[in-house]
């Protein structure tokens, strides 16, 4: 029996991993169109430096930490215990809440979500998968 549940662990962080890139590329689309509107449009090349570099694009840095520590579960060959499970899911509960009074990374998801359908749908496949597996 642990190894079904290992299993179906490591499917459902594969799961959430995708879905969060998923809401990750949608974020940086949107973040992208307000960055473009005001100095231009800019090459994969340009877009990947900014997003390394630049100050608009900062508060994305934090779901891509997420990410890559859903990577390293992933990856390192360790069984994904169910404590680490919840740490992760308890991380994306609490980044992925939106507020237009809160820090800056609920400020902007708030304001994305507000202008972009297909980030709300994002966001709901992220919300779905974290409620309807939760053990």
């Amino acid at each position: 029996m642990p190894n079904t549940l290992q299993f179906s662990q490591h499917q459902r962080l594969s799961e959430l991993r995708i879905k969060l890139l998923r809401l990750h590329k949608l974020l940086l689309e949107t973040e992208r169109l307000t960055y473009e509107q005001v100095r231009g449009q800019v090459s994969r090349g340009e877009l990947l430096q900014l997003v390394i570099r630049h100050q608009q694009f900062a508060w994305l840095h934090r779901l891509s930490a997420l990410i890559i520590q859903i990577d390293e579960l992933l990856h390192d060959g360790e069984p994904v215990t169910p404590e680490a499970m919840e740490a992760i899911d308890s991380d994306i509960r609490t980044l992925l809440s939106p507020d237009e009074l809160g820090d800056e990374f609920a400020m902007k998801y708030n304001t994305a979500l507000q202008h972009h359908p297909d980030v709300v749908l994002a966001h709901a496949d992220v919300v779905m998968l974290l409620t309807s597996d939760s053990i």
